[in-house]
């Protein structure tokens, strides 16, 4: 099995490579460890709830106990399917803010400033309320929508915020980001818009683009510092794909730098600790790690409806109706319906936090299933976090896991921002326009007040939001991955075009960065190729 290019990983950024290298009529194998996608539940998008821990189309992985977490591990599910996580996730389309990317340039990463990455993200998308030309696009694969069926209580919140002083942004992803504003989508139709069913769907009729899935890579290639190619298993076959040009790792922030890892690519020490032989010493494969840690403030509601009661007996019923007759209602919805950006104090030169409101409140006992009674809920996340953590492999074995140690909270910073968002999150349940809907605080409650307290909350029952990053990190000097055109330090013939390689984390969730890094690094490949 031959092909110019090799994309390791049918993901957010996998698909869009893919895809666009494809166009140039070279040819393209594409990898992807999980099955199609062919399950329902990927497809509508309130079934996030059913994937959450699906044992076919997602990793399941889990971190390792931590301080910040209170010594528990916490479930990180990741997409093991055609289109990856943009397959399971909930489905908000959020770019983040320029300062993010300025702020690359400046360290380092040469082409990434914000006007260098805006027309990536208008290339890749169809915004179907744009009416900003200069931000928004049009014409892309990736839908982008608002949301379609609002609940009154989500408007109460965005009244809500705007008594408490935060302005209202009409667009988030546009002029303005920091305020409050309604939440955005990526979606088909009625149906949910991964990059797999939009991209890739695009991309598949092409005679020169061949996709493989089940197909679990195991190890690169290398030829002395140039890698050639790719062996994977797929349904109990050792099979090797040979690159003419390139290979590209698209598997994210966990499994791009695993597989460097057992292939003989990071920290020399410790791949020789863990029996893998040494091809090149690159120490900042598997560090970096960065993620988007949050703790939830929760209400009971009166007086308004709330997604806990639609998802239940003949409310749910109805919304099945619904769903298929007019492509509305409850099963159209992602997981946050507005948001605040907002910073922790004065002093921030831009949003440091992201408030996310969803009109449903979750059962603390059990991860993803809602409560019975009605209720609503914040996720307050500092999105800048300076904690820093590591993926590293355990084994030289493939489908061993790596150990995710992401060290939530360890930078005092972190925590004093978590604790700026729960006071604020608090100034805006107790606004009129929403206050009137309340019953009580049922998380983290009435009687917790003081710092100590608070921070305790946050480390006892806090929980990630799945925005992994930075392992492969971008940049230079001793501890980049990759240089500012993707391309491994001091290897040839692979790049890394994910998550993994942003430096920072972005101002927001992480998947329209992901899809605009995949855009970008598939451009870079084709300036390069035509230039040499």
């Amino acid at each position: 099995m031959e092909a110019d290019y090799i994309v390791v990983g049918a993901g957010s950024a996998g698909c869009v490579v893919a895809a666009r290298l494809s166009e140039t009529g070279a040819s393209v194998i594409l990898l992807e460890a999980g099955p199609k996608d062919s399950l329902l539940w990927i497809h509508i998008p309130a079934g996030i709830l059913k994937l959450l821990y699906h044992p076919v189309v997602n990793w399941n992985y889990s971190s390792e106990p931590t301080e910040g977490s209170g010594g528990r591990r916490i479930h990180w599910p990741r997409g093991k399917t055609l289109g990856g996580s943009s397959s399971i996730n909930g489905m908000l389309y959020v770019r983040g803010n320029p300062a993010d990317f300025d702020g690359w340039a400046q360290m380092g990463c040469r082409g990434w400033s914000f006007d260098d990455v805006l027309p990536y993200f208008r290339k890749s998308e169809d915004y179907k309320q744009g009416i900003d030309a200069e931000y928004r696009g049009k014409g892309g694969p990736l839908k982008v929508e608002d949301y379609r069926t609002i609940l009154p209580l989500t408007h109460r919140f965005i009244e809500g915020a705007q008594q408490a002083g935060y302005a209202f942004s009409k667009d988030l992803n546009g002029r303005q980001q920091e305020g409050v504003g309604y939440s955005q989508m990526t979606r088909k139709g009625r149906w949910r818009g991964s990059t797999a069913q939009t991209f890739l769907k695009e991309a598949q009729g092409r005679p020169n683009l061949r996709v493989e899935t089940e197909a679990l890579a195991s190890r690169l290639l290398f030829e002395g510092k140039r890698c050639v190619g790719v062996s994977f298993r797929q349904r109990g076959q050792d099979i090797t794909a040979r690159a003419h040009r390139e290979v590209i790792l698209s598997g994210g922030a966990i499994n791009s730098p695993h597989l460097l890892q057992i292939s003989g690519v990071g920290p020399a020490e410790h791949l020789q600790s863990i029996g893998v032989p040494v091809v090149h010493d690159l120490r900042g494969v598997g560090t970096n790690l960065q993620d988007h840690y949050v703790a939830r403030v929760s209400h009971r509601v009166r007086g308004s409806i709330s997604i806990n009661k639609l998802s239940r007996g003949v409310r749910l019923a109805r919304e099945v109706m619904r769903f298929a007759v007019e492509g509305r209602g409850a099963l159209t919805f992602g997981v946050t319906t507005a948001q605040v950006f907002c910073r922790s104090s004065p002093e921030k030169a831009s949003p440091d936090l992201q408030l996310l409101f969803t009109p449903a409140s979750y059962d603390a006992a059990k991860f993803g299933a809602l409560e019975k009674e009605d209720g609503m809920t914040v996720a307050v996340c500092p999105v800048r976090p300076d904690s820093r953590g590591t993926i590293m492999a355990h084994s030289p074995d493939p489908s061993d896991r790596p150990l995710i140690t992401p060290n939530y909270l360890s930078d005092p910073a972190d925590a004093r921002v978590l604790l700026a968002g729960i006071r604020f999150t608090r100034e805006i349940f107790a606004a009129p326009a929403i206050a009137r809907y309340s019953t009580v605080e049922t998380l983290p409650g009435p009687n917790v007040t003081t710092d100590d307290e608070l921070l305790d909350y946050a480390k006892q029952y806090g929980t990630t939001i799945y925005h992994p990053v930075g392992t492969c990190r971008m940049g230079e000097g001793p501890n980049a991955v990759v240089d500012s055109r993707l391309r491994v330090q001091g290897l040839s013939g692979l790049r890394v075009i994910d998550a993994s390689v942003m430096p920072t984390l972005t101002t927001g969730n992480t998947n329209a960065p992901t899809i605009m890094i995949g855009e970008k690094g598939a451009a870079m490949i084709r300036e390069d190729q035509q230039a040499a």
